[in-house]
């Protein structure tokens, strides 16, 4: 795995990672059915800002399958520490765990230490975003060095609607060298 990080209009890297359900899932490979994909990389069980987050998505959850678009939630938490958090959010999406540094880095997120949360055992992630297109390349990205700074879920559906009913494809924008 490279660690460059990612930017707007690069392909994807590959990164397969076990979710809640059971399984593995690429954060940036749409399930069947689906053109699209929006990962969130979200902090973990020490944030309760991050669990009503992950409830905004949910309920946008049937807006992004009218589109077009899976969903899947990430974050670096053990398998253990996810379940309890999600289960006070109770997705229909899945949720994978076990985000690296290394893989943290390569998409370029923020990364904390333990001193920089409660109930914190290991670096952690700070919030992340991505959306990828149906060639693989990242749409939309936004990553934040803080939970209360993140793009609201409404908005991005309504930019997912716009870019998706265009007639051409329109540059992706933050590629200009």
């Amino acid at each position: 795995m490279e660690n460059s990080p990612l930017r707007p209009g690069s392909h994807v890297p590959s990164i397969d990672l076990p979710v809640l359900a059971g399984g593995e899932r690429s954060l940036f490979k749409p399930r069947d059915g689906f053109e699209w994909m929006l990962t969130v990389v979200y902090r973990g069980k020490h944030c309760p800002l991050c669990t009503g987050y992950l409830k905004d998505w949910d309920a946008k959850l049937a807006d992004l399958k009218a589109l077009g678009v899976d969903f899947l939630a990430v974050s670096a938490d053990s398998k253990e520490r996810a379940k309890v958090q999600i289960a006070e959010v109770a997705p229909q999406y899945d949720v994978a765990y076990g985000l690296s540094v290394d893989q943290m880095k390569t998409l370029g997120l923020y990364i904390s230490g333990p001193r920089n949360g409660i109930d914190v055992e290991e670096p952690f992630a700070e919030p992340g975003l991505y959306v990828i297109n149906n060639k693989g390349k990242v749409l939309i990205m936004d990553t934040s060095n803080v939970p209360f700074a993140r793009p609201e879920p409404t908005r991005i559906v309504s930019g997912v609607r716009f870019q998706k009913g265009l007639e051409q494809e329109f540059p992706i924008n933050g590629t200009h060298a």
